[in-house]
């Protein structure tokens, strides 16, 4: 007999299984989430990302059916379940607070589910277990109560008590929000392998923009209750749609732009005429420019761009350093390998720039 491939199928993200329609949550006259419309594939680690109050959380609920939609529709492969009670729907959902039950074991909390829809005794410890060795915990855990679990430990509890429901949709609100970095990092890498490994279909939500880009296939950016981008980790960060998106998907120069008369662009406050690509029919917009597409030339010949200023900081992130360059009134940030800038900020005096294609004009 041929042995098993240990390795999974590959995913496939061609059908969709889950569309929102016009998805409308209104609280008091104030629109929570208004008019989403989104399409989840068979599959896929989709996360929802926004600032506190953008509604990211109040559209997770009502995919689980825990609040009712003032309009719209939630539909799964051609059918409404937007009146189905959450225990009707295909979905589960892990909460920020994780829900654990205190006064059971690891194994009783795992089982639960199991329970309820009367599985066998040994059929739900035989399923129990494999559970607690998906999510890596020791058998031997299984009989010690889950308050006496390390944090890690009971993030893993409730991801296997998930499991155990058996859904075609996974919710998670946040379940990393609460732990250290070093564990979060380590958990980040574990979701992902699970969701590659189960073929589940996972919508995450978090403020966290780390677990964003390393989780997801997909990201969708909530900004006041709207849907206002979605795409790859790579589009909404290379290619942000408006200044917020590119502001909260990391630190970035957002250069305020208008055309001048020989067909180049004036930035406010900086002398000179600038190069900016992909401004359609737009006199005044923005320009956004990643730290790390800024870079020290030896000559202005170097880049499309360029400007003379002084370092004023820097910052070590880790591999990379983060360069403050005063330019006259304003302040551009620039992210180099370390060890790239020859003598630190030793002359304080420096040219930098960047190419065109390098920046992303957007008018609001």
């Amino acid at each position: 007999m041929r042995p098993a491939d240990p390795s999974p199928p590959a995913k496939k993200q061609t059908r969709v299984l889950l569309s929102l329609v016009g998805l409308r949550k209104t609280f008091d006259g104030f629109n929570a989430v208004d008019s989403v419309n989104l399409q989840v594939m068979e599959n896929e680690f989709l996360t929802i990302v926004g600032p506190s109050g953008s509604g990211k959380t109040t559209l997770l609920r009502m995919l689980a059916g825990m609040d009712q939609p003032s309009d719209g529709d939630i539909v799964l492969r051609g059918n409404s379940i937007v009146h189905l009670s959450p225990n009707q729907r295909p979905t589960c959902m892990v909460f920020q607070s994780l829900a654990l039950f205190p006064h059971m074991t690891v194994g009783q909390n795992i089982e639960f589910p199991l329970k309820m829809r009367k599985v066998s005794a040994s059929a739900r410890n035989e399923r129990a277990y494999k559970l607690m060795q998906m999510v890596r915990l020791p058998e031997t855990y299984y009989g010690k109560n889950v308050m006496k679990c390390s944090g890690g430990e009971r993030q893993r509890v409730a991801l296997a008590r998930a499991f155990a429901y058996d859904p075609e949709i996974l919710l998670f609100d946040e379940p990393l929000s609460a732990i250290d970095y070093r564990l979060r990092k380590t958990l980040e890498k574990e979701l992902r392998d699970l969701h590659r490994q189960s073929g589940k279909t996972f919508v995450y939500i978090t403020h966290s923009l780390e677990e964003a880009m390393v989780m997801s296939d997909r990201i969708g950016v909530m900004q006041a209750g709207k849907l206002v981008q979605l795409g790859t980790p790579e589009q909404i960060y290379a290619r942000p749609v408006n200044r917020f998106v590119a502001e909260f998907m990391g630190e970035t120069n957002v250069l305020p732009v208008r055309s001048d008369s020989r067909g180049g662009w004036i930035v406010h406050g900086l002398a000179g005429s600038f190069k900016v690509e992909g401004n359609g029919d737009a006199l005044e917009g923005f320009a956004i420019v990643r730290p790390e597409s800024v870079r020290a030339l030896a000559s202005a010949g170097d880049a499309d761009n360029c400007l003379r200023g002084a370092i004023t900081n820097e910052y070590a992130l880790g591999s990379r350093v983060q360069y403050h360059i005063a330019v006259g009134k304003r302040t551009m940030l620039m992210e180099l390998p370390r060890g790239a800038l020859a003598g630190g900020s030793a002359s304080n005096e420096i040219l930098i720039g960047w190419n065109a294609a390098d920046a992303v004009f957007v008018t609001q």
